[in-house]
């Protein structure tokens, strides 16, 4: 089986995200272990499967976009994250 450009692409584009995400759960998990604050951090990885699942998907249907569950997917895991980023800023540069 072949794999096409837009299927690289798309697969390719989810490391650095995940990398970018994983970093975020680190800098969340360190702030938690010396500030006391609950951040949640281990949230974080549902946006990483969820952004992982709905690549995945749209290499499977090699088409950016109109795959209804794929959308849903990364749209979930887009909110989940921003919430969870402004709650982890809040915590850090807000309230401080």
């Amino acid at each position: 089986m072949s794999l096409s450009l837009n299927q690289f692409l798309v697969l390719y584009s989810w490391f650095p995200l995940a990398a970018l995400l994983l970093f975020t759960i680190l800098i969340a998990r360190f702030f938690e272990k010396f500030s006391g604050e609950k951040t949640y951090f281990r949230l974080f990885l549902i946006p990483v499967v969820l952004f992982g699942a709905g690549s995945v998907r749209y290499a499977g249907t090699e088409h950016i976009g109109g795959d209804p569950f794929a959308d849903i997917m990364m749209g979930i895991a887009g909110l989940m994250l921003l919430i969870l980023s402004s709650r982890l800023y809040w915590l850090m540069i807000v309230r401080r």
